[in-house]
């Protein structure tokens, strides 16, 4: 019987596949490619941008008409609904709630991550029996960089927006490695692992020399592609291989009756006491001394319950205000997404709640695939592919109901964490690709190139959950854990963000993949992140790895000179004659 299940590492792969897919492939009813060609009979294209210079009755049909305006994927075009269903008096109030979706969607994207998507991976890594250096630099930090990697994918897809995707991992590395590395000094002043640091910021400064040669040249081949992907390979092995000498050096230690000396302690790179902190659940005070038996219906009510009563209690008026926003996600990714907890004794196995995932987790694969191209294509002509996920998870939810109880989890249970993985995973999609058009929308009604869109709006949106959770560690005693986490991070986001989504693109059939740099600004914006890198690499030894409050202080005034250079360079201040 066992033999007849998929095993863990090729269900993951199978998943990995579909997920390329989902980002590569185009209409499941047609196999025209998604970007016409020049030249066949089509509309000319126009830069999009040009719309403003025409009157306004003119403009609806300019974007309308032109395949530069259009968005080919996302179930929302918004420039056509700024220039077509809105009178250009109501463009500020249009804007203004363009920006609060915009500002909604990040906190979409950041709920999805932290409490979806993570733990899934975290219960993968388990059930594949993954170390917790290998699980970090590999899983771990698909879900921390979760936002970046699919915002990246997306705007990849579409020629037009590739420097949007430039923009935003070049952006976030400035901003992480400046302002949240230099928070991090600032708050608490702290002795960085040695080692650690100096292998990440080589192999970033790498990464980023690989990224840059890339913009010069103008085009990213496949050779370029799997460079970038098999330096992060040779990443994972490097790290695995510094940890295997550390435990090495402290065994040998032991044996020889020698206290680890500060220099081994310094460059650790696990916390013994994460594990130990973390697995504690404080929600063990408040059961009952008397246990009892809860009913289908209790069983599901709790589970759909994004709200602790007794945390709202003691909690302050702004966060009590932040976590009403979060209700409507936190419940429709509650309804729709299974999470499997490995700390758990029961592994967070919720028996209605689970069954109701067969049908509806499905549902929302296929109705977000390719934004809902999959889920509305018909069978025969007969049945939507909709309506046959629904029928055929209904009777897998039956089967799973009467062959399960309440009390105990099913052998089977971890294949809850893969669908669950899925799922998130095309959730964080579905919300990076609308995040992606309102950006390019905000940058034709404001006339901004995409680079300044990604390096400001996409990189702060999708880094501020990474900053907040940096300063709280630093805060609470962790500061050598959060600042390893901005270099460990950011190193999975570039590499793996720009290699596979040209990736992608020539899976699509593009022998390559063509750069357009924006001018000048692109070449500021990959200096600075060089300069920020040389700064650290340089300045941290010399302090003998101590990061003091100057140390913070002096990164966060690079971050804002470096931002008034851009936004000059941006609105043609700053120019050179020959650009």
């Amino acid at each position: 019987m066992a033999g007849t299940w998929p095993d863990p590492p090729g269900l993951l792969s199978w998943l990995c596949v579909l997920l390329m897919a989902e980002t590569a492939s185009g209409s499941p009813s047609t196999g025209t490619p998604q970007f016409p060609a020049a030249g066949v009979g089509r509309t000319p294209t126009v830069d999009c941008r040009s719309v403003y210079s025409l009157n306004a009755s003119d403009r609806c049909d300019f974007v309308r008409s032109n395949p530069d305006c259009r968005s080919d994927s996302g179930y929302l075009d918004y420039l056509e609904g700024i220039l077509c269903h809105f009178s250009p008096s109501l463009l500020p109030l249009v804007v203004t709630l363009y920006v609060l979706w915009l500002l909604y969607l990040f906190l979409v994207l950041g709920v999805t991550a932290a409490k979806f998507f993570c733990p899934n991976l975290s219960a993968i890594a388990a059930t594949l029996k993954l170390s917790h250096n290998v699980a970090g630099v590999t899983f771990l930090a698909f879900g921390n960089g979760a936002p970046d990697i699919f915002s990246a994918l997306v705007a990849f897809s579409d020629p037009r927006t590739a420097s949007l995707a430039i923009g935003a991992l070049f952006g976030a590395g400035v901003l992480v490695t400046t302002v949240v590395a230099g928070g991090i000094a600032i708050l608490h002043p702290f002795v960085a692992a040695s080692r650690p640091f100096l292998r990440d910021v080589a192999f970033y400064m790498t990464a980023v020399f690989l990224t840059f040669t890339a913009l010069y040249l103008g085009r990213v081949t496949l050779a370029w592609a799997l460079a970038c992907l098999g330096l992060y390979v040779f990443y994972v092995l490097t790290v695995v291989l510094c940890t295997w000498i550390y435990r090495w050096q402290c065994r040998r230690s032991l044996v020889h009756s020698m206290p680890g000396t500060p220099e081994l302690l310094s460059d650790s790179e696990e916390d013994p006491m994460s594990s130990n902190t973390s697995s504690y659940d404080y929600g063990d005070e408040y059961r009952p001394l008397f246990s009892y038996q809860e009913s289908t219906v209790q069983i599901l009510a709790q589970a759909l319950n994004p709200l602790d009563y007794r945390r709202w209690r003691n909690q302050s008026v702004s966060w009590r205000v932040f976590k009403v926003l979060k209700l409507p996600v936190e419940f429709l990714l509650l309804l729709t997404v299974p999470v499997v907890d490995p700390d758990k004794d029961d592994r967070n196995w919720k028996r209605p709640l689970n069954c109701l995932h067969l049908v509806i987790s499905p549902l929302v694969v296929v109705l977000t695939l390719q934004s809902g191209a999959y889920g509305v294509y018909e069978i025969g002509g007969l049945l939507p592919v909709w309506a046959v996920v629904v029928i055929s998870g209904t009777g897998l939810a039956s089967v799973t109901f009467f062959a399960t109880s309440n009390r105990e989890p099913p052998r089977l249970h971890w294949l809850f964490a893969f669908l669950g993985f899925l799922t998130s995973a095309l959730w964080i999609n579905a919300a990076a690709t609308e995040v992606v058009n309102i950006l390019r929308s905000l940058g034709v009604v404001f006339q901004l190139s995409n680079t300044v869109l990604g390096l400001t709006l996409l990189a702060w949106g999708n880094s501020i959950g990474d900053a907040f959770s940096d300063f709280t560690l630093a805060r609470q005693g962790y500061p050598r854990m959060a600042f390893s986490a901005c270099f460990g991070g950011i190193i999975f986001n570039m590499l793996v963000g720009v290699g596979l989504g040209c990736l992608l693109q020539m899976v699509r059939g593009s022998p390559e993949v063509k750069l357009e740099p924006d001018g000048l600004l692109d070449w500021v914006l990959a200096s600075a992140l060089g300069l920020s890198l040389a700064f650290s690499l340089v300045a941290v030894p010399l302090q003998c790895f101590q990061l003091s409050k100057a140390y913070g202080f002096c990164l966060l005034l690079f971050y804002v000179a470096f931002l008034v250079v851009a936004l000059l360079t941006e609105f043609g201040v700053i120019h050179l004659g020959i650009m």
